[in-house]
């Protein structure tokens, strides 16, 4: 019962940070950090995932500055 409950756990954990990352994306800051990277640093980042976690940290870091 217990793994059936972590894969429960997990799988709402993935659907949630999926909405959030779609969220994020949406967003107009996400826009404006992204457009400012330029097409070049941008084109090597290979997915949304990193995309949202790079710009998460770097407004983190600003912030926490």
């Amino acid at each position: 019962m217990a793994a059936v409950s972590a894969t429960q756990s997990q799988f709402s954990e993935n659907v949630t940070w999926d909405s959030l990352k779609r969220a994020i994306a949406a967003s107009s800051g996400f826009q404006r950090w992204r457009a400012e990277q330029g097409e070049s640093e941008v084109a090597f980042e290979a997915s949304l995932d990193q995309l949202v976690s790079r710009y998460l940290r770097e407004t983190l870091e600003t912030l926490a500055y």
